[in-house]
């Protein structure tokens, strides 16, 4: 067993890794599953890449996701406001999923159907029957965090600085920056859990309120599991709460819808035939996901023991492991031909949601809105095409978040 001490500078690589990482992942593929990079954030990881690999990370709990086990000189920082799923190892982790996902049902997701087809429908009447427009702008933000608010019953949102600070947060490569913006969002969830508890509904947000607050209801069942204070969630994790369901519940499906109708756009055999049979809808958005994802990275893991990774042993004592989600999806390995986009492919076992405990709760949803967005958009613009060279479009900074900035699209 080696521990490997090179370090590959992924920050030197600048905009042409941002726009396309994926040749430089499938690099370091053939060199072996686990290096040590440095990120254009500006801080030391180890970058696992291949399917196999990744998949086995993922599900592996001896790497820690709290950053209390984060090594002290690690130069990165905790994003998100308060305690949540992803910053949370068992048992903690199997309680908060379990209170959240008590309320995160399906039957929620199924009641929103109709809800994201109007939205859509109206979007797309705003768009027109004719004209051009930036797609990020016009379509891809607003429909995904109009379906989150109507989920948590939060329409007060201002969404315009809402995006600007998750933008930042999420993508920025200045540390100061990630900070300031983190620290705005923080402030403004505070506001909006307040306003939320004084104004409670039937909805996602409330209930958790509800739960935080330790309001007499149907908990037996958690009360019974857990114990009274177990059953409820503290303070940190409503706002970490609040924080995952706003900023992951829009997040993933932004860009999910943009980097979908990008890939269509520029394979038009593939337009064509979704184009030609609907059906094929279903497949389409599971390839979507697996060719350009819109995670690029999973969230952080640390080390608390020296962990070791084909062959490879990475130090313990808070060493930051990362999972290339972008390169265990265009592993040759798993999917033959991986670069290429083919909206018939096998794409069973795809990490874009991520695998094992904290696989994406939010998966059904993205999916759904993936699903009615697109194909309404083709039915309603049956010539849309870009309207930019796709090596001129910008795409979001960080290795987290996978998208383009904007979308140039004409009708």
């Amino acid at each position: 067993m080696t521990t490997e001490s090179a370090t590959v500078d992924l920050a030197a690589l600048g905009a042409d890794f941002t726009r396309d990482p994926y040749p430089v992942y499938a690099a370091l593929r053939e060199r072996g599953p686990v290096h040590r990079v440095r990120l254009p954030e500006g801080h030391e990881a180890w970058l696992v890449v291949g399917y196999e690999a990744g998949r086995a990370v993922l599900a592996d709990n001896a790497l820690s996701k709290e950053w209390r086990n984060a090594a002290p000189d690690l130069g990165a920082s905790q994003l998100s406001a308060g305690i949540t799923m992803l910053t949370a190892d068992p048992p903690r982790h199997t309680r908060l999923r379990k209170l959240v996902a008590r309320e995160f049902t399906m039957r929620r997701v199924d009641q929103l159907a109709p809800r994201v087809q109007r939205i859509t429908d109206e979007l797309l009447d705003r768009m027109g029957p004719t004209g051009r427009a930036d797609l990020v702008d016009a379509f891809s933000f607003p429909l995904p965090i109009a379906v989150i608010c109507e989920l948590l019953g939060v329409p007060f949102l201002d969404q315009d600085s809402f995006r600007r600070w998750s933008n930042t947060a999420l993508a920025a490569t200045d540390r100061a920056e990630r900070a300031a913006a983190a620290g705005e969002l923080a402030r403004y969830l505070a506001d909006l859990l307040a306003e939320k508890r004084d104004k409670p509904g039937d909805d996602l947000m409330s209930a958790l309120i509800h739960r935080a607050d330790g309001d007499d209801g149907d908990d037996d069942e958690d009360r019974s599991a857990y114990g009274d204070d177990e059953a409820r969630l503290g303070g940190d994790e409503l706002m970490g709460m609040a924080w995952l369901l706003l900023i992951a519940g829009h997040e993933t499906t932004v860009n999910l819808i943009s980097n979908g109708v990008l890939a269509l756009l520029t394979h038009p055999d593939q337009l064509a035939e979704l184009r030609a049979d609907f059906s094929l809808m279903d497949g389409a958005v599971e390839e979507m996901l697996r060719y350009d994802g819109p995670v690029e990275t999973a969230t952080y893991r640390f080390t608390v023991e020296p962990y070791e990774i084909g062959g490879t042993v990475v130090p313990g004592g808070g060493q930051l492991v990362l999972v290339a989600l972008a390169d265990a999806d265009r592993d040759p390995a798993r999917y033959p031909e991986p670069d290429r986009f083919d909206i018939r492919r096998d794409t069973r076992g795809h990490l874009a949601f991520g695998h094992g405990i904290h696989y994406c709760l939010g998966a059904p949803l993205a999916r759904l809105e993936a699903r009615v967005a697109i194909r309404s958009l083709l039915e309603r613009c049956p010539d849309l095409r870009l309207d930019a060279h796709p090596a001129a479009l910008t795409w979001r900074t960080g290795t987290l978040i996978r998208g383009p900035e904007s979308l140039p699209v004409r009708w």
